[in-house]
């Protein structure tokens, strides 16, 4: 994937460049312009790089793949206006090379079509003179909101508040609350003292359970390890229950192969959750009781479509559960859902994974993120007759080390009877 993106960024960078230095901005034609541009550029690629395959300091690693992130998306944006550009002058090529020209012989034809094409300008500007240079403009616009997303919202964690409706929901659990988070990727964290105040406001809200669904680094154990004492402070009455997420099997950084490191990693991985007090729910399940009634908390390991890993084994988790009146089901992907859970009596699942893109709009009311047209459910309350799904937009965040519009998220789920 590097190798793809240096090269398709690199096409874009010649594209663009030979494109500005087409049009009439005199300081595109100096040298210094064009030095600045190339090594700007071969920097960046560098640093990514660098970041990727090697283990720098996180705060270097991130204003890298913000300035990536930030560069790429503005190109991608400029090079779409040149298109539009090109496809027009290319239609008025066409249209003259097929115009016949009374008068005139083949080779004065070809000749006249050898010429660069005629520019009308209008107010003292030529069309492609002004598609070039609004381009500009139009490109640089995204990075205001992503330069935003980082300083602003990386760690602006908000509670969600939802209500779940359950008609066999045991009397004793009207009333319970849960806790959810979801995708904590703290192998991109930066901000300590950030990260703890979104585990002290989780836990002012005085969740009866909490629940964890998956991703708990980006690729190996030891990221967790300025962060294990922070998430070990959360606890509550009836138990803090987790389970694992795609990045949790260190497939992204060992390979999808079995080795002894991996397996190792894993291991490690497992022994954080044990260290920090929660209940990893490894295709299994939990019985929690208040009065002498019951409540059963499921937990699968990852299952996703597509490219994703399918490691859950939902029949094995849900054996002895069937005289329970109420299963709740913890699965990382929301896709699992449909593919599977839709078919069995779980009554609630909850799941993480989409990050809600970390861009896009939420509102009470009205969402919208790319992730919809990837994912079928991707953040919020989802329901298919009495069986819900709630997925959780994320704690942390992987790869843009910000958000823009869709926040990290911590929710408080209240269940009540019907």
């Amino acid at each position: 994937m590097l190798i793809f993106n240096a090269i398709f960024l690199f096409v874009l960078d010649f594209y663009i460049f030979f494109a500005l230095r087409a049009t009439k901005i005199s300081f595109v034609k100096k040298k210094w312009f064009a030095v600045a541009w190339w090594f700007y550029s071969i920097s960046l690629l560098a640093g990514v790089m660098i970041a990727f395959k090697f283990n720098i300091p996180l705060m270097y690693r991130s204003i890298i793949l913000v300035a990536f992130f930030m560069t790429a998306v503005s190109k991608f944006i400029y090079v779409v206006v040149l298109l539009i550009d090109d496809i027009r002058r290319g239609g008025v090529w066409v249209s003259r090379l097929f115009t016949s020209r009374k008068g005139k012989t083949l080779e004065e034809r070809v000749e006249e079509l050898e010429k660069p094409l005629p520019e009308k300008a209008k107010n003292g500007i030529s069309r492609s003179d002004f598609l070039l240079k609004s381009g500009v403009v139009v490109a640089s616009l995204p990075i205001f909101p992503l330069a935003w997303g980082v300083i602003s919202s990386a760690y602006d964690y908000r509670i969600r508040r939802q209500r779940l409706v359950l008609p066999n929901l045991p009397k004793a659990f009207h009333g319970f609350k849960i806790a959810q988070i979801s995708d904590v990727h703290s192998g991109s964290f930066y901000n300590q003292k950030a990260v703890l105040g979104g585990v002290e406001m989780l836990l002012g809200e005085k969740p009866d359970a909490i629940f964890f669904t998956g991703d708990l680094v980006n690729n190996v154990a030891s990221e967790m390890r300025d962060y294990q004492d922070i998430f070990s402070k959360l606890h509550a009455e009836f138990g803090v229950y987790s389970t694992l997420g795609n990045h949790d099997y260190g497939d992204y950084y060992y390979g999808k192969e079995d080795s002894p490191a991996k397996r190792k990693n894993l291991k490690d991985i497992i022994d954080v959750h044990k260290v920090m007090g929660w209940d990893l729910l490894m295709d299994e399940n939990r019985v929690i009781k208040v009065d002498n009634e019951e409540l059963s908390i499921v937990g699968v390991q990852n299952w996703g479509t597509g490219r994703f890993p399918k490691k859950g084994d939902l029949s094995k988790a849900l054996m002895g559960t069937e005289d329970k009146a109420v299963k709740l089901l913890l699965s990382h992907d929301p896709s699992h859902w449909r593919a599977q859970v839709l078919d069995t009596d779980v009554d609630v699942m909850f799941a993480g994974h989409t990050h809600g893109m970390q861009f896009g709009v939420r509102g009470e009311h009205f969402q919208w993120s790319p992730a919809k047209y990837i994912y079928k459910e991707w953040a919020g309350l989802y329901q298919e007759g009495p069986k819900k799904l709630y997925v959780n937009t994320g704690y942390g965040f992987l790869g843009y080390p910000g958000r823009v519009g869709i926040l990290p998220e911590i929710t408080i789920f209240e269940l009540v009877t019907s």
